[in-house]
């Protein structure tokens, strides 16, 4: 567990730096989140067994500490973008910079988590973190959508073989909306629930945080707050866009597939950025068994396809579409058939 702490206590702590201080924090911000956490991985730092790395309930508090610290950072964060605190031009770009790649990256990660878990508290503290950043729907979207059809063309995060990251982005957003929403809506007719539709939590949850932005910053907080938003949106379909590219489930009758398999989702062992992503890049293993907890989760490389580099630097790549296809076509392609990896084109 001390690597979860370790790896995001530091980035938060040069957050809360950045906001209180200003100075050279946010430009450390910024290089803990990009180069910082390239070179550990490429030391091999936080370097932890494929087996699991803790029992799951281990990492209750640190993903609910998290996910509580999300709100004074956005709020904060916002409001120093804005001017408070007289920090530089140069030094708020860099904060707005920085919060965005936490955001994506390690709030996600933990709201991500909590969502899957069987406590309620947990559960709508997730859906308020998303929900923080507009993107509430992506808990029902997730849950309902994904995790049910995930390597299928039903599934709209799930990217197929050829499709640029910005194609990706342009319909996975709004599919995934309007198929959580629907998929919501169904398991309340058969449940016959009562009480608000999820959307409807979602849209408060939203309201609350933008009334707060409002309070602190005004009208620019709100621009600044959906800058911030889609920042994080932006690296959270990027990592989705990632992990399941080009991996298709073989369909065994028409609008039936086989079961979903180690194979259906990319994976990264690298100690570091696994352990500031609280092991979302142990993807596989999450699908299998979605309610297991980040500790837990596990690497399996003779089944589990495994990206040639760090998750960080794949979404780097995603964003030039050439270079993406150029590492990952053939990958896909061998796993959509016999399985063989291709050589690793080399380190970065």
């Amino acid at each position: 567990m001390m690597r979860f702490v370790l790896s995001t206590g530091g980035v938060v702590a040069l957050l809360v730096a950045a906001l209180v201080y200003g100075g050279i924090f946010p430009a450390l911000a910024m290089a803990y989140v990009t180069l910082f956490t390239w070179y550990m991985d490429r030391l091999g730092f936080f370097a932890d067994p494929d087996g699991p790395g803790g029992a799951g309930s281990e990492g209750d508090g640190l993903a609910m500490l998290l996910g509580l610290v999300q709100f004074p950072l956005l709020i904060g964060g916002v409001a120093v973008i804005c001017g408070a605190g007289g920090q530089s031009p140069g030094n708020r770009v860099l904060l707005f910079l920085a919060l965005g790649l936490y955001f994506g990256q390690v709030a996600n990660s933990c709201a991500h988590d909590l969502i899957h878990r069987s406590g309620r508290a947990q559960r709508r503290l997730g859906v308020a973190v998303f929900s923080s950043m507009l993107f509430g729907h992506h808990a029902s979207a997730h849950l309902r959508v994904h995790h049910v059809h995930v390597a299928t063309p039903l599934d709209p995060n799930s990217a197929p073989a050829g499709q640029s990251y910005y194609a990706f982005l342009m319909r996975a957003w709004p599919r995934s909306l309007i198929a959580g929403y629907r998929a919501e809506t169904a398991l309340r007719r058969r449940a016959r629930a009562r009480g608000p539709h999820p959307a409807l939590i979602h849209a408060g949850w939203s309201l609350a945080t933008g009334a707060l932005v409002w309070a602190v910053a005004g009208g620019s907080g709100i621009a600044a707050w959906l800058a911030l938003s889609f920042h994080a949106q932006a690296q959270l379909l990027l990592s989705d866009y990632v992990q399941h590219y080009g991996l298709r489930r073989r369909a065994i009758a028409p609008g039936r597939w086989e079961p979903a398999g180690p194979q259906h989702s990319w994976n990264a062992p690298q100690g570091f950025s696994g352990a500031l992503m609280l092991n979302a890049p142990r993807h596989s293993d999450h699908h299998l068994r979605p309610g297991r907890a980040y500790p837990a989760l596990t690497i399996d490389r003779e089944r589990m396809p495994l990206l040639p580099f760090s998750l960080p630097v794949m979404a780097l790549a995603a964003l030039v579409p050439p270079l993406w296809r150029r590492l990952m076509d053939r990958r896909a392609e061998a796993w959509r058939g016999n399985g063989q990896l291709p050589p690793r084109p080399g380190r970065v």
